[in-house]
């Protein structure tokens, strides 16, 4: 009995021995290098087991493998034996799978891990990571878009696991998060040395139509293109370059988004210190037209200064004209200072004040009673407009066209283009208004004919019109009209038919229009006349003469004196 318990406890120990000492399949196993021959490293992985590695599988890609006999390392024992006895095994596998465990646990803790990218594939590159394989997208390479990968490749550096598969073999790891960590942090070490208002280096990193970004070690600041310079910039590029080392002015610091404002022109002097000491109003100075707009022409007047000259203010005569027409970019133009308000920064000019007012001029060359000639510029309803000296413009209304008739029949005989000559009547400078008058070239026909007429005065006219309202009368060339309530005192003689067209009546001017060129004509306020001038002369009611007898003996006189 206890020989057979020896036996078991021998064989038991003998199986517990064979277990401890023979490798499992699929593991990785411990062995020792005992020798290095073409190419390949000779294992002994125990148990009187050997097997052999290519030399390439010690080495990370790209680099040469150090490896010598009596080294320890770490194989995978694919089999235990193959056909020539070996066990097969593999330093690459039991890489890959002590890599696998190093990274799932560096992929749990969100820590870094350290790789090297070694190829390219479709979309990006791949990344040893010290025996497992990873994919590093292109995105994910820098912060920036890489032109060249090349100084990036066989370079040790770090990676931050972005998503793994053991099971599928996958790995994405970027290389972007890691710099944007460094830069974030590097943003706050700069930005936390950085206070407003300091001047500082830095070097143009990128360029675009509103600013510069500037590079201040390892943070970027925006340079507007407003606070490159006091004048105007119309594109950064024309005084910056990219890699140009500039001085700045740290204008404002964000402290949550990190941005900086930076600023050139703060290092300079203020042109508008000196400005209202150099351009005081009413003083004409020299200046570049820098911009035109629909409203008027920004000149300026030195590199910092500018001022508008209103559309307005551009010209005395062309008034509903686009700036462009009046000047152009970079011309150089004489303005005169009108307004200046340091608070808002601006400069009122005023280009047409640098010339003498054609109205004012015109005033003192052309006296009212002048004779003008000049063409027809417009014909509007209400008259001509003629050109004038001075670019200028004056006007012929309706009723200076003719002392004939009516202007509204007459004005349809003149056309654009057409010259004539006139006189002028009035220059208004304050309204920039010429009153002409063709009419006033002839002398007035009605004035004439009753130059010597006075209010009261007895005259002889014509029948030339018989009509129901009363009778048309003529007086030197001059048509009047008496209505049937004047035509006699006596009510039943108001008769228009008892006149006939060449009769030649007596007749009293009760008024005389000059602007509705007639003459008031009564014959009732004749005869009321002669009545009370022959009451006078020859009696009255209380002499006891009636006042047939005084009508008779005042006709009788008349006789007599005919």
């Amino acid at each position: 009995m206890a020989q057979n318990a020896s036996m078991e406890d021998f064989e038991a120990l003998l199986n517990e021995s064979l277990e401890m000492d023979t490798p499992t399949e699929g593991s990785v196993v411990k062995g020792k290098v005992i020798a290095v021959e073409a190419g390949q490293a000779i294992i002994d992985v125990g148990y009187k087991m050997e097997g052999r590695v290519d030399l390439k599988e010690f080495a990370n890609p790209g680099e040469t493998p150090d490896l010598d006999v009596g080294d320890e390392v770490e194989v995978y024992l694919r089999n235990v034996e193959n056909a020539r006895g070996e066990a097969v095994i593999s330093r690459e596998m039991a890489r890959r799978e002590e890599a696998w465990d190093r990274l799932e646990k560096a992929y749990a803790d969100e820590e870094r891990v350290e790789g090297a990218i070694f190829g390219r594939v479709k979309g990006g590159f791949t990344v040893d990571l010290g025996g497992a394989v990873a994919f590093l997208p292109g995105s994910q390479v820098d912060v920036r878009p890489v032109r060249d990968a090349g100084p990036l490749m066989g370079l040790k550096q770090p990676f931050q696991i972005l998503k793994m598969d053991r099971r599928r073999g996958n790995i994405v790891v970027s290389r972007r998060a890691i710099l944007e960590e460094s830069r974030a942090e590097q943003r706050a070490e700069v930005i936390a040395n950085l206070h407003e208002g300091q001047a500082v280096d830095g070097v143009v990193k990128n360029i675009t139509e509103y600013g510069a970004f500037v590079d201040l070690g390892g943070v970027d600041g925006l340079l507007h293109v407003t606070d490159m310079a006091w004048r105007r910039v119309n594109h950064p590029s024309e005084i910056l370059s990219i890699g140009e080392t500039v001085k700045v002015q740290v204008i404002k610091i964000n402290k949550e988004t990190h941005r900086i404002s930076l600023g050139m022109k703060q290092l300079q002097e203020d042109p508008w210190d000196t400005v209202v000491a150099k351009y005081p109003l009413g003083s004409v100075h020299q200046g570049r037209v820098t911009n035109i707009t629909d409203y008027g022409a920004f000149v300026e007047l030195e590199a910092g200064v500018e001022g508008l000259v209103h559309v307005s203010e551009m010209s005395w005569t062309k008034k509903n004209v686009h700036p462009g027409k009046i000047v152009s970019t970079s011309q150089e133009v004489e303005v005169m200072v009108l307004e200046i308000d340091e608070a808002k920064r601006r400069v009122s000019l005023g280009l047409k004040q640098t010339q003498r007012n054609p109205w004012e001029v015109f005033a003192e060359t052309h006296p009212e009673g002048t004779e003008v000639e000049g063409e027809v510029k417009n014909i509007t309803e209400f008259g001509l407009f003629v050109g004038l000296p001075g670019d200028i413009d004056g006007m012929v209304h309706l009723s200076d066209l003719t002392w004939e008739g009516r202007g509204e029949d007459v004005i349809g005989d003149y056309r654009k283009g057409d010259v004539v000559r006139a006189k002028v009547l009035e220059v208004d400078t304050e309204k920039e208004r010429i009153s002409l008058s063709i009419k006033a070239l002839e002398d007035d026909p009605f004035a004439e004919a009753v130059g010597g007429v006075k209010r009261g005065s007895i005259i002889t006219v014509e029948v030339t019109k018989i009509e129901d309202g009363g009778i048309e009368v003529e007086y030197e060339g001059m048509k009047s009209f008496i209505r049937r309530s004047d035509l006699s005192r006596d009510r039943a003689e108001q008769r228009p038919e008892r006149f006939g067209v060449g009769d030649k009546v007596d007749v009293r001017v009760t008024n005389i229009d000059s602007k509705t060129r007639r003459l008031g004509l009564s014959i009732k306020a004749r005869e009321i006349a002669e009545e009370k001038e022959a009451v006078q002369q020859y009696g009255s009611s209380d002499s006891g003469a009636s006042l047939g007898d005084i009508l008779g003996a005042a006709l009788n006189r008349d006789d007599d004196d005919n």
